[in-house]
């Protein structure tokens, strides 16, 4: 059985919760603003083009606040910069890393005898039990309600499978957008929760007022599962350009998925070229054209500060 302790004590923080990181979204910004009130930020380590940037942005942020600090790295294939995103991480001694899409082997032997914690995305027991021989310190369990790239299965079935079964913490990433949530979630078990689609609406965040203001103006119902923007299935708000241009990959953006240096050359022709047509078609859906959220914008009511976001998860009736 998972071991009872509530990532408060973990982390040290107030509350158990880690604002979740976010591509393209989550700022040195916002990760101050979390760790100041209560909770963590966690950022991707992709959100930097370069490891300068990163390494200015994890300064700057233990600069201005005595919170943790977490990383997501992506530890597969698919990010060749992985291998320097550690070495940044495990020289500038972050709190804690989230890996997502691959095996934590590499992580876990870099952090470990620096006290760096290391915490795995997980979608089912078979690779919680993985990861867990492996010597990580806490499962972030992907359940259904996740925006993103979300699990298969519902928390209320992922979670307590994965206590009963696992000796290490599970946290979960999904569905929570308010203080009865976060108890419920707690309830089933979970030693705390990764909380993203939320905090968009922030005037801490970095995008843009318009995909601000569709977190308000949307709801649980307006999401969708699209494959346009990376090939995967991923939660977006069904906005009119959405709707327009569909959810599913044409022929064209399926085959460029699959082949990074083909999307390059074809880039290039377009520009050459000038084929709106084939540009509309290779790259109609972007991270900038479509917004990616979970079903817990229905909780966001307006643009705040982060500060009031927290307090709507941690007190009682403060929607």
């Amino acid at each position: 059985m998972a071991e009872r302790k509530l990532l408060t004590e973990v982390l040290k923080i107030q509350y158990p919760i880690i604002m979740a990181p976010m591509f393209l979204v989550s700022n040195a910004k916002m990760l101050i603003a979390a760790g100041n009130n209560g909770i963590t930020g966690c950022v991707p380590a992709l959100n930097y083009r370069t490891d300068d940037d990163f390494r200015k942005a994890i300064t700057e942020i233990r600069a201005n606040t005595k919170g943790p600090i977490g990383v997501n790295l992506i530890v597969n294939k698919s990010n060749p910069k992985m291998p320097d995103q550690l070495k940044t991480c495990v020289e500038l001694n972050v709190d804690y890393i989230i890996t997502s899409l691959g095996s934590p082997v590499e992580v876990i032997k870099q952090c470990k005898s620096k006290g760096i914690k290391v915490f795995c995305d997980v979608v089912d027991l078979k690779y919680a039990l993985k990861v867990q021989e492996l010597g990580a310190d806490a499962i972030i369990a992907v359940n259904k309600e996740a925006g993103g790239h979300a699990g298969p299965t519902p928390r209320h079935i992922l979670i307590p499978e994965l206590v009963k079964n696992c000796r290490i913490p599970v946290i979960s990433a999904g569905g929570v957008g308010n203080y009865e949530e976060l108890q419920e979630v707690l309830a089933l078990g979970a030693c705390g929760v990764s909380v993203g689609s939320v905090f968009i609406a922030s005037e801490e965040s970095g995008v843009t007022d318009e995909y601000k203001q569709a977190c308000v103006d949307y709801g649980a119902k307006d999401i969708v599962m699209s494959t346009k923007v990376s090939g995967s299935p991923c939660t977006v708000i069904n906005t009119p350009y959405v709707q327009k241009i569909g959810t599913k990959q044409n022929w064209l953006e399926a085959l460029l998925s699959k082949n990074k240096r083909l999307k390059k050359w074809v880039k290039m022709l377009t520009f050459v070229k000038g084929m709106k047509s084939l540009e509309k078609s290779a790259f109609s859906a972007t991270y900038k054209t479509v917004w990616c959220a979970g079903p817990t914008i229905e909780h966001v009511k307006s643009i705040r500060p982060i500060k009031d976001i927290v307090n709507q998860l941690t007190t009682p009736n403060s929607n």
